[in-house]
């Protein structure tokens, strides 16, 4: 702390800063600074990188120890440190409004002469550039328009080595493409094609862009590349920021967020004056954003894995939860509290409430009939009522009405909301906490495990549901052979059948109904995820429609509901009031036993044609309701988190504000500038000692050492 004496002093005749620094510079210094054996602060070369390439930002394409290469210029002394003025100089520097390319030229500019020596900036190449680089002929008709020929050599202003190094990526792509030409026929192999991009421009395009470059060869009939493919492919990368302003106005005339090849060319044709894109660039850039999306309509997101630098590949993007629901396993497996868990659990218990009461109105009329066909049996007093489901229904229709077909169907949605709220919550429940979240992958033996955790924990539902319901769904066919055989059974509701009944009586089969519901959701929900990801290609790219999931979902109910339909069988025996004439069972094995000794094998799968047609559609309308409302009706900054999984929100790509700050983003794109020479400006040795900060070679001209192999 400062004493007496020096705050009466600053007091009165006040002090004194250098000049421009302002707070922001100051505390910047203040913060990244270190002080020396006589207590003056300074920064070092790490300490430096620290203050211009802050922890947390993308370094993914350019190398983090690359920003040392920018301290040779803030170190105006050459004396391996930065004091507070030094400091503020750089600052300045990075303040105008063309500071990339002044560092630049800085970076190898004789500070005496104020201009760039061709022999020293020649050697200072050949110093960084990588040893297996693409050659480059410096005595080209090109090189020569910007310094002369070999005895008209001149040193080259700020102007004039500015506008070189802005032609110097097309010179190098055109002079690589000679090196491969082999065969002076004007193609190259796409392997050759991909090797030019990757060294001239892999620090400004995505890993998307980068992995698929041999791909341009599908462009046009033949398996090599042309030299017209090379140029149109350089051409839009050079544009890419106004290829995104025409993407983003075309996408926002459009109804559905998306955009054919024809409306981009028309939005250019509106939007441009100078510059128009051939059908050649236009086929590439579409050709790149559709890999994995061939209808030919394109969204931003799409675009944005060509557009966007910082786009790149994780196992999670790769592999992202895309089971029961995406979204909920995302929230569940990346949450570190009980209580997120809850709030989760609880948002989607909700949606699932709602989707499960929708499904089940939807196929219940199937319902009642699998019920009745199920509870027919061979061995009764009478005529059989019904010869098959279709015979069932019409007689459903003629003698009870329209309203017979849903007999019960108040209690059924009165139960169903939590039943199937409760099987989709644990499902994703389990499901998220057996997800690794660094890869987004699940053994599919947990998948089954959560599927069966679902199918039992909803017994407690569903017991009492199903008994009710098929009491009530059988009470018509009672009535009428009732009524046939001289005797009167009045109507029983919902209540006085669960008064009647009681708390054990409504659990009576559970057993059963939890035979059949564990291997149903074992083997359900790992279907729909499979068939979602691995058949209809959903992505974290692609983004399926309502029609998609209600497929998927009616798919997978069938092996599902067929392959369960024996526990049903048994749980609908042991459920109905047993009437004169008719067997009664003492538990499963008994009801098992007497149904197969009775009236064979098959009696086991009664009903499993209805059972297919009613569970299909209603898993299939229920699962689809439950991501259209997820998508509609998202948890607090779950959105968020969906960023480039559903396809729903925007990317960050590049037309939006950049959020970093100032001096990281001036020495970022200072940085692409130079590494248009080569990308083995900055980098630095492997040494013994891993860890350690590894200093650059430092002066106006000076080399770092490119990484061993």
């Amino acid at each position: 702390m400062a004493t007496v004496v020096d705050q009466v002093k600053e007091t009165l005749v006040g002090t004194e800063s250098g000049v421009g620094l302002s707070a922001q510079t100051r505390s910047d210094f203040m913060h990244n600074a270190m002080k020396d054996e006589e207590g003056e602060l300074y920064m070092s070369e790490k300490e430096f990188v620290d203050a211009i390439a802050p922890e947390g930002e993308d370094y993914h394409k350019i190398k983090r120890e690359q920003y040392s290469l920018l301290f040779s210029i803030a170190d105006r002394n050459h004396n391996g440190r930065i004091s507070i003025q030094d400091w503020s100089v750089f600052n300045n520097l990075l303040a105008k409004p063309d500071a990339e390319y002044d560092i630049a030229f800085r970076l190898f500019a004789d500070p005496a002469t104020g201009q760039v020596d061709f022999s020293s900036f020649k050697e200072s190449y050949a110093r960084n550039k990588t040893s297996n680089t693409i050659p480059f002929n410096w005595d080209s008709d090109w090189a020569k328009l910007y310094l002369g020929g070999k005895r008209h050599r001149h040193s080259m202003t700020y102007p004039q080595f500015a506008q070189m190094l802005r032609g110097l990526q097309g010179e190098r792509v055109r002079q690589a493409f000679l090196h491969f030409d082999q065969n002076d026929d004007g193609y190259i192999d796409p392997e050759d094609f991909q090797r030019i991009i990757q060294e001239t421009a892999a620090h400004k395009l995505s890993d998307h862009l980068l992995t698929n470059l041999p791909t341009l060869c599908n462009i046009s009939p033949g398996s090599k590349i042309s030299y017209a493919n090379v140029r149109a492919f350089q051409n839009v990368i050079r544009e890419m920021d106004l290829v995104e302003l025409v993407i983003r106005n075309a996408i926002n005339k459009s109804d559905d967020g998306k955009i054919t090849r024809v409306d981009f060319l028309n939005e250019a044709a509106r939007i441009t004056r100078f510059t128009l894109f051939t059908p050649m660039e236009a086929d590439i850039l579409f050709h790149f954003a559709s890999l994995d999306q061939p209808s030919g309509r394109l969204g931003l997101l799409d675009f944005a894995r060509v557009l966007d630098a910082s786009w790149h590949h994780t196992g999670a993007d790769l592999d992202a939860p895309t089971g029961i629901t995406g979204a909920a396993e995302k929230a569940v497996a990346s949450s570190e509290t009980f209580a997120h868990d809850l709030l989760v659990s609880a948002h989607h218990f909700g949606l699932g409430a709602i989707a499960g009461a929708f499904g089940a109105f939807m196929v219940y009329p199937i319902d009642l009939v699998k019920t009745r066909m199920q509870n027919q049996r061979a061995a009764r007093v009478g005529q059989m009522l019904y010869k098959n489901s279709w015979d069932c229904a019409t007689k459903v229709v003629r003698n009870e009405g329209f309203r017979g077909l849903y007999s019960g169907v108040l209690p059924q949605l009165v139960g169903v909301a939590p039943e199937k709220a409760i099987k989709l919550t644990v499902n994703d429940l389990v499901r998220g906490k057996f997800t690794d979240i660094k890869t987004g992958a699940i053994p599919l033996r947990l998948e089954m495990l959560a599927g069966a955790s679902a199918g039992m924990c909803q017994v407690i539902f569903t017991n009492p549901l199903e008994i009710v319901k098929i009491r009530l769904q059988v009470q018509g066919e009672a009535m009428k052979a009732a009524a046939r055989d001289g005797e009167a059974i009045p109507k029983r509701s919902a209540m006085w059948i669960v008064r009647h009944l009681g708390i054990l009586g409504l659990y009576k089969g559970a057993s059963a109904c939890m035979l059949r519901d564990a291997p149903f959701s074992a083997i359900y929900f790992p279907c729909y995820a499979h068939l979602k990801r691995d058949f209809f290609g959903e992505s974290p790219t692609k983004k399926l429609g309502v029609l998609q999931l209600l497929t998927a979902g009616a798919i997978a109910g069938m092996p599902a509901a067929y392959l369960t339909t024996p526990a049903d069988v048994i749980k609908t025996r042991l459920q109905v009031e047993a009437r004169k004439g008719e067997s009664t069972y003492n538990g499963i094995r008994d009801a098992a036993r007497q149904i197969y000794c009775e009236e064979g094998f098959k009696a086991f799968f009664k009903g499993g044609p209805a059972r297919i047609l009613r569970s299909s559609p209603q898993f299939g309308f229920t699962l689809a309701g439950y991501e259209v409302l997820q998508g509609l009706l998202p948890l607090h900054g779950e959105a968020k988190e969906e960023v480039g999984l559903r396809g729903g929100l925007e990317p960050a790509t590049g037309l939006t504000e950049a959020k970093s700050s100032l001096p990281y983003l001036r020495s970022r794109n200072a940085l692409k500038i130079i590494l248009d020479l080569d990308l083995g400006f900055g980098r630095v040795k492997a040494a013994e000692g891993a860890g350690k900060w590894l200093p650059s070679l430092r002066g106006g001209l000076a080399a770092s050492v490119e990484p061993k192999a």
